[in-house]
């Protein structure tokens, strides 16, 4: 509101109010403090807000899409992430898998960031060499699409030849890069054996798999989704 701080000398609507009768996307939603998640929860429950410095409140309808990388699970029961929260936000869940799981998508999404970024720096780069092409599929891509990107802006920022080569790109050893996820690889293939076996043991039936596995129904829905199980 107006005068609500120093400063505010306008009415302006916020990000919420903004959104009126579309989509509010709230990227990294597990890393917000709890005061703002107590906020949040607020407008999800009562379908309202309240501008700062204001006492009327507004209806909105928005529809929110969260998105996190971390685990909420684990934040909950760490107390960092409150619990009727994240069931307000979990009506529908999409699990997109890591990067390193996506082969195929790998060359197509370096490609198209290597065109935005040239494009960007007005450099003439045509494209990767068959070497470097490689590389970018055998390393495993532990920071996902966000050290894709950073890759490839770097090697478009500092190369000098016409074709992005592996030096550009600076990654690891494919060796160093997979021992330093071996412990990780062998938990996810031995956690999605089980799953399988329980499900196949129950006749594909969640809630007894889940007692027998000694986790709770959504978290046995994340994790079948996380894996790639078919039920």
């Amino acid at each position: 509101e107006k005068g609500a701080f120093t400063g505010a000398h306008l009415q302006r609507p916020g990000r919420i109010e903004s959104a009126q009768g579309g989509t509010l996307f709230l990227d990294e939603i597990g890393e917000i403090s709890p005061a703002l998640q107590v906020k949040l929860l607020r407008v999800l429950q009562e379908r309202s807000i309240e501008r700062v410095g204001g006492r009327v409140e507004i209806p909105v309808d928005t529809r929110v899409l969260a998105a996190t990388n971390m685990d909420l699970q684990l934040a909950m029961k760490d107390g960092r992430f409150r619990e009727d929260l994240y069931y307000r936000l979990n009506t529908v869940t999409i699990t997109a898998p890591p990067l390193r799981e996506r082969g195929g998508d790998i060359v197509m999404l370096s490609k198209s960031l290597l065109q935005r970024f040239t494009e960007e720096a007005k450099k003439k780069i045509t494209g990767f060499t068959r070497e470097a092409l490689l590389s970018l599929e055998q390393y495993h891509w532990p920071g996902n699409i966000r050290e894709l990107e950073n890759r490839i802006r770097r090697a478009v920022t500092l190369t000098d030849n016409s074709r992005i080569a592996p030096e550009d790109l600076d990654l690891p050893d494919p060796d160093e890069s997979q021992n330093g996820l071996t412990l990780k690889v062998a938990r996810d293939t031995v956690e999605k054996r089980v799953i399988e076996q329980t499900l196949a043991k129950t006749g594909g039936n969640i809630t007894k798999a889940a007692t027998i596995l000694a986790v709770s129904r959504p978290t046995l829905h994340d994790l079948i989704s996380r894996h790639h199980i078919k039920k």
